[in-house]
């Protein structure tokens, strides 16, 4: 897994042995989205519907869906409950869906982060994407720990 950083943005990519409709899935279904990240998820995927990914009990992201474009990508305000350095819908998240070789490369950006959060934030997402890899694949990921995002 690739990743870059700039004081503004998180960029990484990950390629995942699946076709994109079967990773799409992963962003817009509760129960497969779950699987992955969080222990409680609230979606409306749809423009404008907004999401609540309770991680681990204590960190809870909060935003809305701004793009969705079936099987391609996936781009949604991002940010966490009792925040103030990265409130909810302070930052974006998008996620871009690639077929390539008989399976899907996701690339993924986070920006509008604060400098000061970006280091937390490649932390977290670099926990989180091979946890969408292996659910994607086909296996488990088990539970979030506590605290993961910080």
């Amino acid at each position: 897994m690739e990743t870059t950083s700039s004081s503004e943005m998180i960029k990484k990519e990950i390629f995942i042995a699946c076709r994109p409709e079967t990773l799409f899935s992963f962003f817009t279904d509760p129960d497969k989205l779950v699987r992955w990240m969080g222990r409680n998820v609230l979606l409306d995927p749809s423009i404008g519907g907004k999401f609540r990914i309770d991680l681990n009990g204590t960190d809870i992201a909060i935003g809305e869906y701004k793009e969705i474009t079936p099987n391609e990508k996936v781009v949604m305000t991002w940010g966490w409950e009792r925040s103030k350095a990265v409130p909810p819908g302070s930052s974006t998240v998008e996620f871009k869906l690639t077929p390539k070789d008989n399976g899907t490369l996701l690339e993924f950006m986070h920006y509008d982060l604060p400098a000061t959060e970006i280091a937390d934030h490649v932390k977290g997402w670099s926990h989180f994407l091979p946890r969408i890899q292996m659910v994607a694949e086909g296996d488990e990921a088990g539970e979030v720990p506590s605290s993961e995002h910080t």
